[in-house]
């Protein structure tokens, strides 16, 4: 039996395209229907994408430390209820990638500012969780967002564009 040789420079070249194939980007294209709405329900721990005539997709989530209520605060570890507008986007997230909500809004910055504190902000439907950072063995474990896996916010990144209207209920 006659032993094939590969030349060492073949053989480096081929394993970094394999390596590289492998790191994909993580901004993915989408070209389905207009996603028109976000639904968040808090209870059951379920986000919705809704397109003009039907539900496009669905996720499950993680919401804030103390996620029962609708947040007032900064720092109380709850996730807004209500309707706000999806306002922001963040490819640099620490969270892999986020896309942002227009909270707080006019209502809840007087309500907080009436109890003399802070209705807090940057709340975002993010990834995560990290790895050695975050908590792993529990689901509602961020400050107050909603919380998806990394590559289902790829999905959500591409699909929801900002100006889109987000209901979120208890």
């Amino acid at each position: 039996m006659k032993t094939i040789r590969f030349p060492r420079r073949a053989v480096l070249l081929g394993g970094l395209a394999a390596f590289l194939s492998g790191c994909a980007s993580k901004f993915r294209s989408y070209g389905g229907p207009e996603v028109t709405r976000v639904r968040l329900y808090k209870g059951q721990r379920l986000l919705v994408l809704d397109g003009a005539d039907r539900v496009l997709q669905t996720y499950p989530v993680g919401l804030g430390f103390a996620p029962e209520g609708h947040k007032q605060f900064e720092g109380d570890g709850r996730t807004p209820e209500g309707a706000y507008v999806v306002d922001k986007r963040n490819p640099d997230s620490t969270y892999h990638l986020s896309v942002g909500i227009s909270y707080p809004n006019q209502a809840d910055i007087a309500f907080a500012e009436a109890q003399g504190r802070s209705p807090g902000g940057d709340i975002f439907i993010h990834g995560g969780p990290r790895p050695g950072i975050d908590p792993t063995d529990v689901r509602d474990w961020t400050a107050g967002c909603i919380a998806v896996t990394d590559r289902q916010i790829e999905d959500i990144y591409a699909m929801v564009k900002d100006g889109t209207p987000i209901h979120i209920f208890a």
